[in-house]
């Protein structure tokens, strides 16, 4: 099991009083594969720098998790397919 934190940028038309349930049914995948969701810190909508999808905001999330490094590329596989997710970054933070 790796320490890995994965920003996600969901598109700015959700609704952001459901960010957390969203991202809650979007992280099933790692406890279900004996993960954990160590911490989910929701930003909010800001301001992109550059358009991504002709879209200039975004609601930002940073996820911290313990899982093991299968998992979270299904993860980063997954929210890639998932048409509210406009960008994802999955990084291993150095011990």
């Amino acid at each position: 099991m790796r320490h890995y934190e994965i920003m996600i940028i969901l598109d700015p038309a959700t609704d952001e009083r459901t960010v957390g349930s969203v991202l809650e049914k979007m992280l099933q995948v790692v406890p279900s594969s004996g993960g954990t969701v160590d911490k989910v810190d929701i930003w909010g909508k800001r301001r992109l720098a550059y358009e991504i999808n002709k879209k200039s905001e975004g609601i930002y999330a940073v996820v911290d998790m313990t899982a093991t490094p299968e998992t979270a590329q299904e993860l980063d596989r997954q929210l890639g397919l998932n048409e509210t997710v406009l960008r994802t970054k999955l990084l291993r933070p150095e011990a």
